[in-house]
């Protein structure tokens, strides 16, 4: 069966950049949930959505831009977007959270603009909202790939300072750790992850598989190291049975592989809740 899906060129894009996304996409999301930061990948995920909607402004104006992939365009708002929300977390220390408001809602407002300017909502633009993992093409492919080895030597290099800002960091300044350039790079690979993965789930959906398989290993994993493996083991999963089922079934691709996610969440809370009752049973 697999054999003969995978004969298609676009469904070994399709199962490569899954690979690719279910991988990268729990190694940062699993500082933004235990730093308390899930939804910057929201706001950054709107940012991306306006510079997808000007690459496409860029191609109906300038002929010069028509070979251009929005998605770069894309990527290029995500990495801005995610330098100034730093900027506005380090003037309002006392209030950093502000800053995800406001990127969010000046990405959606900049956003709606340039659709409009681009003659609305189209194939293309949906494409990039809901996510279309069977259209991924090699170019993009590559671009993910790239993506991938950077955000994964950045989580080797920086694993332990990562690890101790998570956690305790006025702990981890004291004992040296350059906060501000490692945050700085941080949200950068957030940025970089979140405009790489909405190819995959789409825009508006890019967050859920940035958290919920965190959020899922969270229930029964004992450390950092577990969560990690886990969050990454369960984010693979709902994408390659969210891809198959969308490709069997007819559905949306990038819904399905969010809607797995959920079930295997559902399925490890009532594991969970299974195994207490009968440990509460047996000493009763």
């Amino acid at each position: 069966m697999i054999e003969v899906i995978m004969q298609y060129e676009w469904m070994q894009n399709a199962f490569y950049a899954g690979m690719i996304i279910g991988f990268i996409s729990p190694l940062v999301g699993v500082y933004l949930v235990v730093r308390r930061m899930s939804l910057i990948a929201d706001a950054l995920s709107h940012v991306t959505l306006s510079g997808v909607a000007a690459g496409m402004l860029l191609q109906k104006e300038l002929p010069l831009f028509y070979a251009v992939n929005p998605l770069y365009v894309g990527m290029v708002f995500s990495v801005t977007g995610s330098l100034f929300m730093e900027q506005i977390r380090r003037l309002y220390k006392t209030f950093e959270e502000i800053a995800i408001p406001i990127i969010l809602s000046g990405g959606i407002g900049l956003g709606v603009v340039l659709i409009s300017a681009a003659d609305g909502f189209n194939v293309d633009i949906a494409g990039y909202l809901f996510g279309n993992i069977l259209a991924v093409g090699r170019d993009e492919l590559w671009l993910m790939a790239a993506i991938g080895v950077i955000v994964v030597l950045f989580v080797c290099i920086f694993y332990k300072e990562m690890f101790a800002l998570s956690f305790d960091e006025d702990h981890a300044v004291l004992a040296g750790i350059p906060r501000k350039w490692i945050n700085f790079l941080f949200i950068v690979m957030v940025a970089l992850v979140i405009a790489a993965s909405i190819r995959v789930v789409g825009i508006l959906l890019v967050s859920a598989l940035m958290t919920i398989p965190v959020a899922a290993s969270l229930q029964f994993t004992n450390s950092f190291r577990q969560t990690l493996i886990w969050s990454v083991v369960f984010s693979q999963l709902a994408v390659f049975s969210g891809l198959f089922a969308a490709y069997y079934l007819d559905w949306a691709s990038g819904g399905t592989i969010v809607l797995v996610s959920i079930l295997i969440l559902l399925i490890v809370l009532f594991v969970k809740k299974v195994m207490r009752m009968m440990k509460l049973g047996n000493l009763l």
